[in-house]
């Protein structure tokens, strides 16, 4: 497990940017050969991928090999809904990169059978040859995408209840009107997650502070989801000063005594320019 501690959010994102176009880059993306991108969404992840368009807009980065699978979904939002994840991912990135529409996968919180959208989900992710990075962020309970306190960490991909939390939590997102927050979501499972090849969890802001704390210093527990990823054989956490609040500073000062190393996953950045004839 690394963890990757930056200043600030910006300076985060964009580490977490510079690893995704990394590892796509290197990864060699053809017609034959997808590389397999998991996705959040949330305001956690928008620095990101204002800097993927970036790199995409100058050149240096192309999705048209790539193919995305995201997180979750409401239940019964129209897709052109604004609070839609549909309309989040399309607004925030898709629309602004070069990627084949066909390719970006976000479930169907208004399939007419959810139990069976969830299960062909998951077969599109093994028909694709699995994740290569599962990219995701967390509430301040911990929770990963919505696999809130108690989810069991072999979940699959499957229709969730929302914990009045998040229910009230997400009230802000539609005029403080409690009746017209989604009460159910689609969402992958911790074990959707886990299965990834590689798995990157960017956490920022003081209100996050203390789930990082459970996420590294305690040991996995399924009241926090994200305690999970201590078992992956390949996670990076990215986070920025203000999330390592509740971290004790022999273990803060131990992972910044590694930025050395892994400072190298991102430098040099690597572009497509390199690899056209």
């Amino acid at each position: 497990m690394k963890l990757v501690i930056l200043e600030d959010y910006d300076l985060a994102s964009e580490w977490a940017a510079k690893y995704i176009r990394n590892r796509i880059i290197q990864f060699g993306p053809t017609a034959d050969k997808y590389f397999t991108l998991g996705l959040p969404t949330g305001s956690t992840s928008l620095g990101c991928y204002k800097k993927l368009i970036e790199y995409h807009k100058s050149g240096d980065l192309s999705f048209k090999y790539v193919k995305t699978f995201n997180m979750d979904e409401y239940v019964g939002l129209p897709r052109n809904h604004p609070e839609s994840y549909h309309s989040y991912m399309w607004n925030n990135f898709f629309k602004h990169i070069d990627i084949d529409p066909a390719n970006a996968h976000i479930l169907d919180g208004n399939a007419s059978d959810l139990q069976a959208e969830c299960q062909e989900f998951e077969r599109k992710i093994t028909e694709a040859g699995g994740i290569d990075l599962f990219v995701g962020g967390i509430g301040p309970d911990g929770h990963v995408a919505f696999n809130e306190p108690g989810s069991s960490l072999v979940s699959r991909t499957r229709v969730k209840t929302l914990a009045k939390d998040t229910i009230l939590a997400n009230a802000r997102f539609f005029g403080n009107d409690l009746s017209k927050v989604p009460t159910m979501a689609l969402t992958v499972g911790v074990g959707t997650v886990m299965d990834a090849r590689e798995v990157m969890i960017l956490i920022t802001g003081a209100h996050k502070a203390f789930a990082l704390y459970k996420a590294i210093e305690e040991g996995v527990n399924h009241m926090w989801t994200v305690s999970a990823f201590q078992q992956h054989p390949s996670t990076i956490f990215v986070c920025d000063e203000d999330a390592t609040l509740e971290l004790r500073v022999k273990t803060v000062k131990y992972f910044k005594g590694l930025m050395h190393v892994h400072n190298k996953l991102v430098d040099p950045v690597s572009t497509i320019k390199d690899y056209k004839d």
